[in-house]
């Protein structure tokens, strides 16, 4: 499959929460023409306009708003080159919304989904047009941050290779392409799983576990990430100390009991006061506005140190 989407090609955004506003922001700052397609056209405009509003405030960069349309149904007229699609981590519901699309989508349209837990071929298993279903996953905020993964299958690296650049040259990305799964979620649920096990068994508190990760790997991971910085400190001693580790690390399938408590109550941290830990409405409001304006911060720090894969010296 044969496709060159442009950055000022229009793009529908599909979805809901503060993740599909961000990537709203992000590609209104690209140049795309946007459509955003989300259930509560209200809360999406509240959520859209802080984002908007701290990128000036901290940037001086403003959005081109005659570019976005908001929808709370999809449109009638499908004529985009990508729809980026941000849904709740159910397969029935990402296949159903597949499906959806091919039925009323040009077949050279690429379709991007995220997908965490759920693998690429799962969700193509009843595609009409396998090749133009990609995974595409971000992080919120998607317009400061350099985070994407994009997930391919071997026949649709190409495609995969169109939106890398895309998002390298114009969303003011750092990408990469993996096959078939995504990476940064088993990484991310690893780390999560040790600390839930060392809690539960004793070891060290909630805030132990949050000090070790920020005030370590918090500081060299933007820097260099996982691998380069064993290489900066030395390889041989890391792995002397992983072959001792590993045969202690959890390896437990289930939740810890104190995990579950809070998944049981409904806990959605900040959202709701039911998470780690305990928060007023004027702590979570300083959280955000600090999150806000670290986000940028770390992303001129972050920018003054990248990553160059082709050249050894930075």
């Amino acid at each position: 499959m044969a496709t060159i989407i442009k950055h000022t090609d229009p793009v529908l955004l599909i979805g809901d929460g503060d993740l599909t506003a961000s990537v709203a922001v992000c590609l209104l700052n690209a140049g795309h023409k946007l459509d955003v397609c989300s259930s509560n056209e209200i809360t999406f405009h509240q959520l859209f306009n802080t984002h908007v509003a701290s990128q000036e405030k901290n940037t001086k960069r403003y959005c081109d708003l005659k570019d976005l349309r908001i929808f709370t149904e999809l449109p009638a007229s499908l004529n985009y080159k990508l729809v980026i699609a941000l849904t709740y981590e159910n397969k029935t519901a990402k296949q159903e919304l597949i499906s959806k699309l091919e039925n009323v989508l040009e077949e050279d349209t690429v379709i991007a989904i995220n997908t965490e837990s759920i693998s690429l071929s799962a969700l193509r298993n009843n595609g009409v047009n396998k090749e133009r279903i990609i995974g595409l996953n971000w992080t919120e905020p998607a317009h400061t941050t350099f985070f994407l993964e994009i997930i391919a299958a071997e026949e649709n690296l190409g495609v995969a290779d169109d939106i890398c650049l895309l998002a390298k040259s114009y969303w003011g990305k750092d990408p990469y392409i993996v096959k078939d799964s995504g990476i940064r979620s088993r990484l991310i649920s690893a780390m999560a799983r040790e600390a839930s096990f060392l809690v539960d068994n004793g070891y060290a508190s909630v805030e132990d576990i949050d000090r070790a990760c920020r005030n370590d790997a918090g500081y060299y991971l933007p820097f260099s990430g996982n691998c380069r910085y064993m290489d900066l400190m030395g390889t041989y001693a890391y792995g002397m100390v992983m072959k001792s580790l590993n045969s202690d690390l959890s390896k437990s399938k289930e939740f810890p009991e104190f995990f579950n408590k809070i998944l049981e109550n409904g806990g959605l941290g900040m959202e709701n006061n039911k998470g780690f830990y305990a928060y007023s409405d004027e702590t979570v409001n300083n959280w955000k506005k600090a999150m806000e304006e670290f986000s940028y911060q770390i992303n001129e720090i972050i920018e003054k140190y990248p990553f160059n894969y082709k050249k050894e010296n930075i």
